[in-house]
């Protein structure tokens, strides 16, 4: 039925029946619009996006973009992304229908996100936000065209730009640290092994296996709406097991020996990755190295490995890498070229 009006609020209605993406029939009610215009607005917008017609607003695709999502990304990745859409997106598109928005609007809206002087990296963060909903329309619910498609991406990976220490860094930096202090041991384990620091902060002891010299990686752990969450970890390939050399196993041990009444599933490392964060600032200062970020020291292991030699294979399955391409993509530049290696073999047969 058309929108009607409230006799009684004085304010208009709109009730009727419509028809799911997947076919079923339903019926909704929604009121309190001040004019009518507004309820049949309302009502049409809500029956294009129950179908997902490309005729919806990017505003609503939105919302059915991250409803289609909700099972395959974690509520901190989904959160992130949301941010970086409403604060970058739509305030642009959100009113756009999906059909109607060219390559043209995807190049002007670029230009303006230049202009903010975002970082490389955060421009290609926000391009990759745009081109997955369009994606996900063109792939999933029929968009015609993909505008996204069409043009250059914004900013660069973060593979082209990397901070590490070498290890005559690292360890000045360790030295500042007393060896009895928690993050201490912190800091080797993630110098040494690689891991992240969410996989580090969820460690308990039941993960360390002592008599082998293994780290077992299974969860991974950070802070939201001041609530500590513990999930699996970032992807399948990320759940694996780390030798650990035997130096930073007794060091693991020690620590653990002195963690009062220290039970198996209890987080060896109680603390948020923002007070790591602070306490890596301050001792970077104290000793005098450059200054980078906690998942750099993810990049400090990498290049140590990569100077011994080490081949990427074996780098890729340290890490947790979905694909040995991500591998190379990101450190494939710091191996060292093995062109002059050829052209002496070839020299030296003739």
């Amino acid at each position: 039925m058309p929108a009607y009006k409230d006799k009684e609020r004085g304010t208009w209605c709109c009730k009727f029946y419509y028809e799911t993406w997947d076919g079923q029939r339903k019926h909704t009610t929604k009121r309190g619009f001040k004019t009518k215009k507004l309820a049949s607005e309302w009502e049409n917008e809500f029956k294009a996006s129950v179908k997902a017609e490309m005729t919806m607003t990017l505003a609503s695709f939105t919302k059915v973009y991250f409803n289609d999502k909700k099972g395959e990304l974690k509520e901190r990745s989904i959160r992130n992304k949301k941010y970086m859409i409403e604060a970058h997106v739509l305030p642009y598109f959100g009113e756009r229908k999906m059909n109607e928005i060219t390559p043209s609007d995807i190049i002007q809206w670029q230009n303006m996100m230049r202009e903010k002087q975002y970082s490389e990296t955060y421009l290609r963060m926000i391009q990759n936000q745009i081109t997955a909903l369009f994606t996900h329309a063109y792939n999933i619910y029929g968009l015609s065209n993909n505008p996204c498609k069409k043009v250059k991406k914004m900013g660069k990976a973060d593979a082209n730009r990397l901070d590490f220490w070498t290890k005559e860094e690292y360890d000045k930096f360790i030295a500042t640290i007393e060896h009895d202090d928690r993050y201490y041991t912190l800091f080797e384990i993630l110098f040494w092994t690689g891991c992240r620091i969410g996989e580090v902060l969820a460690l308990t002891k039941d993960d360390i296996d002592f008599t082998n010299n293994r780290i077992h990686i299974t969860k991974t752990y950070y802070r939201m709406n001041g609530e500590d969450i513990i999930t699996t970890p970032k992807t399948e390939q990320s759940v694996r097991t780390i030798d650990i050399p035997e130096f930073l196993k007794n060091e693991v041990a020690d620590y653990v020996s002195r963690i009062y009444a220290c039970t198996g599933s209890q987080r060896l490392f109680p603390v948020v990755a923002e007070a790591v964060q602070h306490k890596m600032k301050r001792h970077t200062e104290k000793a005098e190295v450059k200054k980078i970020r906690v998942h750099d020291l993810r990049h400090s292991h990498v290049a140590y490995l990569i100077f011994q030699g080490v081949q990427p294979l074996i780098i890729k399955e340290r890490l947790g890498h979905r694909d040995i391409k991500i591998t190379l993509n990101t450190y494939g530049h710091l191996y060292p070229s093995e062109q002059k290696k050829v052209a002496e073999l070839l020299n030296s047969m003739k």
